[in-house]
């Protein structure tokens, strides 16, 4: 790694920090060379504080530390990329976030349409949509649901017709999403469940 530490008059350069897991960004410092090498060493995040002009390991009071996951230059080799594990809030006012947003796993689209399966749950009685109406069934019809679209979608996959092979899928995974919310589960939970099977 090359930083290039002069670009800069007091030899700072910002540091994007940044969830290793969820991705999200959790906040901005700054480094000098020692900060850097700081970090590498301890292995929790370290930066210059230009409030306190020390290095400063964050956590070192709250114990909100930065656990180091990986370092990254920029193409310009004048700013970081730091992924972390954060070890509580990572803000000094006790948010997740210096943007004061929730440090959350999100599966994009996904959890979008988990939010809409959710919200048809809760107003089943009132709502009159497909989902609705399943929820109104039960858990027996549900399943019953997913294991059609699992059959359709076998049948897809032995044919040619790749349209019909993606539409299929996409009918599986959606009633899929209804079963996990109606055993009380999310795709969270899959996720787990399939992190501790990686080797």
């Amino acid at each position: 790694m090359e930083i290039d530490f002069n670009k800069n008059p007091d030899g700072l350069v910002p540091a994007i920090v940044q969830d290793a897991k969820t991705l999200k960004v959790l906040m901005l410092g700054y480094m000098n060379t020692e900060a850097l090498e700081q970090t590498k060493s301890l292995g929790n995040v370290t930066f210059f504080s230009r409030s306190k002009n020390r290095l400063w390991t964050k956590g070192e009071e709250s114990g909100n530390f930065l656990e180091l996951v990986s370092l990254k230059e920029d193409c310009d080799q004048d700013a970081l990329l730091i992924k972390v594990n954060p070890a509580g809030p990572t803000c000094h006012k006790g948010t997740d976030t210096c943007w004061n947003e929730s440090n959350t796993q999100t599966y994009g689209f996904l959890t979008e349409l988990e939010e809409t399966i959710t919200e048809r749950m809760v107003a089943a009685q009132e709502d009159q949509s497909y989902v609705a109406s399943l929820f109104k069934k039960g858990i027996n019809k549900i399943a019953q649901k997913v294991g059609e679209e699992a059959v359709e979608t076998v049948i897809e996959a032995l044919d040619t017709n790749d349209d019909l092979f993606v539409s299929e899928t996409a009918d599986l995974l959606f009633h899929y999403l209804i079963l996990l919310q109606a055993k009380g589960y999310t795709l969270d939970d899959v996720v787990v469940a399939l992190e501790t099977r990686k080797k």
